[in-house]
């Protein structure tokens, strides 16, 4: 790749922050004290347009275009060994928000190309977050651009611009002043979406304000792939204790990522940030510099994407 590694990134000075909370999702606690060295970050998600580019040049195959192999999935129904991918569905009634299998649903010819299945396109969404990625495709891209996966601390810090201890990225009001700060789920989830600026799924990068840091779509729009394996935060009572803070935090072992509550399909789990367009105040509250969720790593959505850093 012949662009320069600054090109369209952020320099952060990195330093000390508060990570996590103790107020909301029980995985984010405790709130501890944590330094990240000096990085580069992408000023936004990694777009169509971009990810078309690496494509090309390259010719690779994203994991949704590619047949899984039955023998990887115990119980898996052979005929939907087929190239696809998990698309987000509007119900059409309130449903038990307990199962997301209720807007969950599995997409033969779902692929970046075709984020919500065959018949869709990414023409007119070039400058959308591509979409439809597993984390291989995103550490493929990363490598291809002389770049990394951002860690969850460096995501985190990043995400929370200096703003020390705040709920949200912008302060402790989701919406300050009734101003939309980023394209998150308006109204009842997950089958009323007033979608007041126009988004029902992806929007353009740069759609909404900027962070302090000038770094755009941090929270909301789509989910990004971290390079931690999921682990829960470490507990200790001298977490904010000056003696305790930690360099540069690296998450978890990939041996214990897997889900326990699948022990016969032991895929291996990294972390997302940052929430998404489905993130409500009805459900999923995870549109916070704090919130973090696990994804498999073979695990392409309508709603996951990326950007990269360079250390």
């Amino acid at each position: 790749m012949n662009d320069t590694a600054i090109e369209g990134m952020v320099s952060l000075q990195g330093g000390v922050f508060t990570m996590g909370s103790d107020r909301f999702y029980l995985e984010e606690a405790p709130a501890r004290r944590v330094r990240v060295s000096p990085f580069l970050i992408d000023a936004t998600p990694v777009t169509n347009a971009a990810f078309a580019r690496f494509v090309a040049e390259t010719g690779y195959r994203t994991l949704a275009e590619v047949a899984p192999d039955p023998a990887d999935y115990q119980g898996m129904d052979p005929a939907l060994a087929v190239p696809g991918s998990v698309v987000f569905t509007m119900t059409d009634r309130p449903v038990d928000t307990r199962d997301p299998s209720q807007w969950w649903r599995w997409v033969p010819g779902a692929d970046w190309r075709h984020p919500t299945g065959p018949d869709s396109s990414i023409t007119a969404i070039m400058d959308h977050p591509v979409v439809q990625v597993a984390w291989q495709d995103a550490a493929a891209y990363a490598a291809w651009a002389g770049k990394q996966l951002p860690t969850e601390a460096e995501h985190e810090f990043a995400t929370r611009g200096g703003l020390e201890g705040r709920d949200y990225a912008w302060g402790d009001e989701l919406c300050p002043d009734g101003r939309r700060m980023a394209n998150t789920w308006h109204g009842l989830f997950p089958f009323a979406n007033q979608a007041p600026d126009g988004w029902t799924r992806t929007s353009p990068v740069r759609a909404y304000p900027a962070n302090p840091f000038g770094v755009y779509d941090l929270i909301g729009n789509v989910w990004e792939w971290c390079e931690d394996w999921w682990s829960l935060p470490a507990h200790t009572k001298k977490r904010n204790s000056a003696c305790c803070v930690v360099d540069n935090p690296r998450g978890g072992l990939r041996a214990k990522s897997v889900d326990p509550a699948m022990p016969a399909i032991k895929i291996p789990r990294k972390v997302l940030k940052g929430g998404s367009h489905l993130c409500a105040p009805s459900y999923c509250q995870r549109y916070r510099p704090a919130a973090r969720h696990p994804q498999a790593i073979d695990s392409a959505t309508s709603n996951v994407g990326f950007r990269c850093v360079k250390r």
